[in-house]
């Protein structure tokens, strides 16, 4: 039998017998255990009523979180001439058109979020197979395919949290850090969950949302009652 160390015992203590609790109580719950040496990542996990495999059951968007992510987000533009100074100008990390496409054809994937102009993706086109399972594909749908770079740039680094379920009809992401006040940590999880009830697909039939999960990167996780995490 697995043997766990005193802090991992001690949170396991404090989450025994705790589920479908509100989400004020999950992020206590969670933050006050989260107690690793580093600023833990709170997380979120949905388990959604649909079959990613029928387009039109298909979940993905984007939403600003009211009080950010924590996270510097490396942000990589394909882009050339002007639109490639104003990414530069907007703060992205890397900038570039068929050298980029080459840097990452080469096994290089030094960003968190991939934008483009519309011009550029018969160029991004070819790295599907390279970026589209890491989610990193520029796609009109979500904002990471414009002519405005600055504002995508600009959105991206300021706490804008992409989604999109996967194969087993979940989602998750990182939606602040153990350090935020746990108001601002709750005014997160509800601006998320909201953006993923407003994306439910019209090929979704039966309870959509199946089950809500917060947890911290190092820490075990806790089921949040659905409609605690839907209605303010």
């Amino acid at each position: 039998m697995a043997k766990f160390g005193k802090r991992t015992t001690a949170a396991r203590a404090e989450f025994a017998g705790k589920s479908d609790v509100t989400v004020e109580e999950a992020v206590s719950l969670v933050k006050g255990n989260a107690k690793a040496k580093f600023d833990e990542t709170i997380e979120i996990s949905m388990n959604l009523g649909v079959d990613p495999r029928h387009a039109d059951q298909m979940v993905r968007g984007v939403v600003g979180l009211p009080n950010g992510t924590g996270k510097d987000v490396r942000v990589a533009v394909f882009a050339r001439g002007p639109k490639a100074e104003e990414a530069e100008k907007a703060g992205a990390d890397i900038v570039g058109a068929e050298d980029l496409m080459e840097v990452i054809q080469g096994g290089k994937i030094d960003f968190d979020r991939c934008i483009a102009t519309p011009d550029m993706m018969p160029i991004v086109g070819r790295l599907g197979k390279v970026l589209g399972p890491r989610n990193l594909m520029p796609n009109p749908k979500v904002g990471t395919v414009t002519m405005d770079v600055e504002a995508a740039v600009k959105a991206a680094k300021g706490g804008e949290v992409q989604f999109k379920v996967e194969k087993a009809g979940v989602i998750h992401a990182g939606i602040g850090k153990a350090s935020f006040d746990e108001a601002k940590l709750i005014e997160n999880v509800r601006a998320f969950v909201g953006a993923v009830a407003k994306a439910k697909p019209t090929g979704s039939k039966g309870t959509y949302m199946k089950k809500v999960s917060l947890s911290s990167t190092m820490g075990p996780g806790v089921s949040v009652n659905v409609d605690s995490a839907v209605t303010e």
